[in-house]
């Protein structure tokens, strides 16, 4: 590690501009460090459709100075609600407080986010190397796809996600995914704008809706859809084709026709799967690893845009406290409780809801589903969702 001593302003790169390296550019650069930040995109965009900011990362959007921008494009939601669709049945009810705390969780499209995010990051005069995939980091330096050598830095941010090549996670491929898209939130649409909505099957089939926003502040309010398959199910379903989809997903939730009639063509619904892991030790000589390229799970319990932000203002907090490897380890010390108990969660929780099994809905359904409504329950799986159950920073102040 090149400096010495706490108080240094640094020089420091941050493979990835998704929302974690974003977020983890803008708090460092706000502390005055000099951020350069390198991505593989001809034009740093985001990925993906919608996803849910819970509280404590709105938090972290607030000391960026990007949660105004980010809520005026969101979405509120107050309730996470899922039923069975055959029976009717309520099997997922998860309420935020809005009371004395008004939490709410900020539903978003990802661009939206991406965008107040990048304003920020832009305002504070961050570089942002396009077309620049990092291969390798190594004393400092960094090795680009294209042969370019770019250094040196006194730290280097590993925020490139699943795709990274500088971390060593790898992660347990996780039997279900989704594949997702984007419509118009229907003027017709029997279902409430201020929650996340389910039906499932057993725990093979799962469609939801989310509202999410806009991605401007002048276009049509927007919503996210999603239908759960397996991770090699994808051929099986173009192959028979959209309206043998829609059937199947009109017979299950009638109130999603409206969203469903929106989508004509395949490719509205892009593919992502999932896997499980966590690195031990997210860090190395000179380098700080964050987000997925940290830790992995699958998006049950809504925290993978939160993890990745909580990462980025911990990796600020222990830069301030800290110097050279110590810092590092601050880090991950601060991290490690909060990310492990929210991977194990999710490992408990996803099969109840994506799998192949035949026991374990039924055990969600007639066990603990009633049990979750018993007090102080209910409250708990608030502080779950919320991100609040564990300081997401341990002791690091």
């Amino acid at each position: 590690m090149v400096w010495k001593k706490t108080g240094i302003k640094l020089d420091i790169a941050i493979a990835g501009a998704g929302i974690g390296g974003l977020a983890a550019a803008a708090l460092l650069a706000g502390d005055g460090h000099h951020v350069v930040v390198f991505d593989q995109f001809e034009k740093p965009l985001p990925v993906g459709s919608g996803l849910v900011i819970q509280p404590v990362g709105q938090d972290v959007l607030a000391e960026i100075g990007a949660l105004d921008d980010a809520v005026a494009t969101g979405r509120p939601i107050n309730r996470m609600l899922g039923h069975e669709a055959d029976s009717g049945r309520a099997v997922l009810d998860v309420l935020y407080d809005r009371g004395a705390s008004g939490a709410f969780g900020l539903a978003i499209h990802r661009a939206a986010l991406f965008n107040a995010i990048h304003k920020t990051v832009v305002r504070q005069g961050v570089q942002i190397v396009p077309n620049a995939e990092v291969m390798a980091a190594d004393a400092g330096y960094l090795s680009l796809a294209d042969g370019r050598r770019e250094g040196p830095f006194d730290l280097i941010v590993d925020a490139s996600g699943t795709s990274s090549h500088l971390s060593p996670l790898k992660g347990r491929a996780l039997p279900y995914g989704a594949i997702w898209g984007t419509v118009d939130w229907p003027a017709a649409a029997a279902l409430p704008t201020d929650r996340l909505m389910q039906k499932y099957r057993r725990a093979d089939r799962m469609i939801g809706v989310m509202p999410i926003g806009t991605p401007d502040l002048e276009g049509a309010q927007k919503a996210a859809i999603f239908w759960s398959m397996r991770r090699n199910g994808n051929e099986d379903w173009l192959a028979a084709g959209l309206d043998a989809w829609k059937d199947e997903a009109r017979s299950l939730w009638p109130d999603f026709v409206p969203f469903l009639e929106q989508i004509t063509d395949p490719a509205q619904m892009t593919m992502a799967r999932y896997s499980h892991g966590t690195l031990r030790k997210p860090y190395g000589d000179g380098l700080a690893i964050i987000g997925d390229a940290a830790h992995r799970a699958s998006p049950q319990l809504g925290q993978g845009a939160n993890m990745a932000l909580l990462d980025a203002l911990a990796l600020r907090q222990a830069l301030r406290i800290a110097k050279g490897h110590a810092a590092l380890k601050l880090y991950a010390k601060a991290r490690r409780w909060h990310v492990r108990s929210y991977q194990i969660m999710s490992h408990l929780f996803t099969p109840q809801y994506q799998s192949d099994s035949r026991i374990l809905p039924v055990l969600r359904d007639r066990v603990l589903f009633p049990l979750s409504t018993i007090p102080p329950i209910p409250h708990l799986l608030t502080r779950l969702v919320s991100g609040t159950l564990l300081p997401p920073l341990g002791r690091l102040k």
